[in-house]
């Protein structure tokens, strides 16, 4: 397994830009994952490191040798995008042995049939290698098509939201499983995602994207406690951080910057107004969400709506009015910078 660079990368179509000065590097062995919503650049960083877009600035590296003029086939990376992209003519065995017949390799049919054991075993679908790909399920499909990149056995595995056209219950399934599969091969993975659980499940690593840049970088629980815009605060957590006016919390003690407060739900205790902290906002409660060992308690304070947690047996109910005290707030200025008392 290979470590790859990116030094100041951009790539410019011609209506956008989607890549703005982009660096990063990642190591042998190590899950990195690139997270932002639709439009963010993640997939050209992708598409450009595999060489199937060309940069138009800056360099890539591979094991500190520039790759910037290598074909995509010379690159050594494996690609596995976001829909199956199977051949429906073919068995689950020959679909995942099909890049392994290719002149280049030159492996006996013996080392074929070898490694697709060994990967149909890893990704525990070794029942179904002979079955038609149209007769498996979506997940089976899907096995298949991370499989198909495994048994290339590359330098670097890059993964377009493969589990993103799953169910919920199946893409938490099949996560846990790729991340199992990736820790017992040793393989390094860039993996794309806009979806949150995912990045925080999956990486050792995250780099946030917003508009084509980088904006921070670093393991999921530091990004998730740490976070230095308003914007990659409201990429990791569930509910998302609640972003409340400065001037709702004046007691709250806060930089002479700051504009507003980030809450996490965690972070937000809730007291019946019959026992009033003082100088908290009084708050009612417009909608709970009931979750089973938890719940989610959806409060109005004048305008702005706040989600916290709340113990199932807490009594509350739509209309009563709770107040609030904060631990552990975040503070933000007006431009969404993080600012630090």
């Amino acid at each position: 397994m290979s470590q790859l660079e990116l030094r100041n990368v951009t790539k410019r179509f011609p209506t956008v830009t989607a890549m703005k000065d982009v660096s990063f590097s990642f190591d042998h062995g190590e899950f990195f994952v690139l997270l932002g919503p639709t439009g963010a650049g993640k997939t050209t960083t992708l598409r450009v490191v595999a060489g199937l877009e060309k940069h138009d600035e800056g360099s890539i590296l591979m094991d500190g040798q520039s790759i910037d003029k290598r074909t995509p086939a010379e690159r050594d990376v494996a690609f596995v995008f976001q829909q199956y992209s199977l051949y429906p003519h073919l068995t689950a065995f020959n679909n995942l042995a099909f890049p392994l017949r290719s002149p280049m390799r030159r492996l006996s049919q013996s080392d074929i049939t070898s490694r697709v054991n060994q990967v149909a075993q890893l990704l525990r679908i070794e029942d179904k290698l002979h079955d038609p790909v149209t007769k498996l399920s979506g997940g089976q499909m899907q096995r298949v098509a991370i499989g198909r990149a495994l048994v290339r056995r590359p330098a670097i595995y890059l993964m377009d939201e493969p589990l993103s056209s799953l169910d919920a219950k199946l893409r938490a399934d099949l996560s846990i499983e790729l991340k199992r599969i990736q820790e017992e091969m040793g393989a390094t993975m860039l993996y794309v995602t806009h979806d949150q659980i995912e990045a925080m499940t999956l990486a050792s690593r995250v780099g946030v994207m917003e508009r084509g840049r980088l904006v921070q970088l670093g393991t999921p629980r530091d990004i998730y406690e740490n976070p230095s815009t308003t914007y990659v605060a409201t990429r990791l957590g569930q509910p998302p951080i609640n972003l409340i006016p400065r001037a709702l919390f004046s007691d709250v003690p806060a930089p002479a910057a700051c504009a507003t407060i980030g809450a996490r739900t965690e972070h937000i205790a809730i007291t019946a107004a019959g026992n009033q902290i003082s100088g908290s906002p009084k708050c009612t409660v417009s909608w709970i969400e009931h979750l089973g060992d938890q719940n989610h308690l959806h409060l109005n304070i004048g305008e702005t709506q706040i989600v916290t947690l709340a113990d199932p047996d807490s009594g509350l109910r739509v209309g009563d009015s709770v107040s609030l005290r904060l631990s552990q707030p975040l503070f933000f200025a007006a431009n969404g910078e993080r600012v630090r008392g």
